[in-house]
């Protein structure tokens, strides 16, 4: 048995210990907001959080991370900065990357409060948009900031 904190909430799953996090998440959990992109670690729509830092769910196995608290999309606050001003910058097309988009956004602001373009263009270069929807996205980051120092 694994046990697992996630988004507050205590889980056991009958798995072995080098199953992918991702495939707990979204199989034994139903928390299906974090994506299945490419299975390598490379395109970023499976990232979470473990323990406020961002992490590929798909190619972390589920038993190194038993002692940490994971979030996922579903686990961040509706009222999150990073949720609001993807809404605000309306930043989706197809919308299956932003999940992960908006995890890797909100870790790098927690790290890095006040960012400047350079640094969020780099933060950000390791989640694909097939859309192209980059540009909305470091809008949104940059949003997010602003408004993060104001709550």
């Amino acid at each position: 048995m694994i046990s697992l904190k996630i988004n507050g909430k205590k889980y056991e799953v009958n798995v072995d210990s080098d199953v992918p996090l991702l495939w707990v998440i979204r199989e034994h959990l139903k928390l299906t907001g974090t994506k299945f992109g490419c299975g390598i670690g490379m395109c970023g729509s499976c990232t979470v959080h473990a323990d406020g830092k961002a992490q590929r769910s798909c190619i972390t196995q589920v038993g190194s991370v038993q002692d940490k608290k994971i979030t996922t999309i579903e686990g961040l606050p509706e009222d999150h900065p990073v949720k609001k001003a993807w809404i605000a910058e309306q930043v989706p097309q197809c919308g299956y990357c932003q999940p992960g988009q908006i995890m890797q956004a909100a870790a790098f602001l927690m790290e890095n409060p006040n960012p400047t373009d350079k640094q969020i263009v780099e933060s950000m270069s390791g989640n694909l948009c097939r859309c192209g929807t980059y540009p909305y996205i470091k809008q949104a980051i940059k949003r997010a900031a602003k408004e993060g120092k104001r709550v």
